[in-house]
């Protein structure tokens, strides 16, 4: 039991944090450098879709730190206020790797549209399959702790099918940073780095999620053998 509990919700919690330190720290080390171009990561966004024929998505700029997203449903790049106007590496890497994901839009990525389809039913899984399983156990009914499983699934396969979707952007921005002349070689060091150190805050959600699936089946597993 021990041993399960450690590998299986420790060491994820351990590795979701060490992932979100190395993300935080790459992203800052990157955002004091600036590029020979001066660009900032609106204009960046807007040159990679341009040079992928997009021209009916909209450049916003948002509050937070890294709340940067692509919205497929209303055509909408959001770009958080420092890399919106910021001229650093690590703007121009994160807006470009936004602008990945409207051009996997565009071509019908399939990964992209079948995770787009997941995101109703994962945030409801996310917020009610603690409870439901929690309720299960209390109340001593064994369907809701399976249903409550059924929603760590839905979560599991939706932090999987997010891999390749970031991957793939990551590696379309990388791309066109370097085919459209906007970093050179030593600045693309950089953007690599921080979209590498972005990468495994994905790894970290993937591997917590199954951990967590993983441990209540065990656990009913353990309680199916008493």
């Amino acid at each position: 039991m021990l041993t399960e509990w450690l590998f299986l919700l420790i060491f994820p919690l351990i590795l979701g944090l060490w992932a979100q330190m190395r993300v935080s720290s790459t992203y800052a080390k990157w955002s004091q450098v600036g590029t020979r171009s001066g660009m900032t990561g609106r204009d960046v966004a807007s040159a990679v879709m341009r040079s992928a024929g997009i021209d009916d998505v909209e450049i916003v700029e948002i509050p937070g730190k890294l709340t940067d997203h692509y919205d497929s449903r209303n055509k909408r790049l959001a770009l958080s206020s420092a890399n919106y106007h910021g001229t650093s590496i690590a703007a121009l890497g994160v807006s470009a790797h936004e602008s990945g994901h409207a051009i996997q839009d565009k071509i019908h990525y399939p990964a992209l549209h079948f995770r787009m389809g997941l995101v109703p039913i994962s945030n409801f899984a996310c917020t009610y399959a603690p409870m439901i399983i929690f309720g299960g156990y209390i109340l001593h009914m064994l369907g809701l702790i399976y249903l409550g499983i059924v929603g760590y699934c839905i979560l599991t396969v939706f932090q999987l099918v997010t891999l390749p979707v970031e991957f793939n952007a990551s590696s379309r921005a990388l791309e066109r940073l370097q085919g459209l002349g906007i970093l050179d070689a030593q600045e693309m060091v950089g953007a690599r780095d921080t979209l590498k150190a972005a990468a495994w805050t994905y790894v970290a959600a993937f591997i917590a999620s199954l951990g967590t699936l993983l441990y209540y089946l065990s656990l009913i597993s353990g309680n199916r053998r008493r």
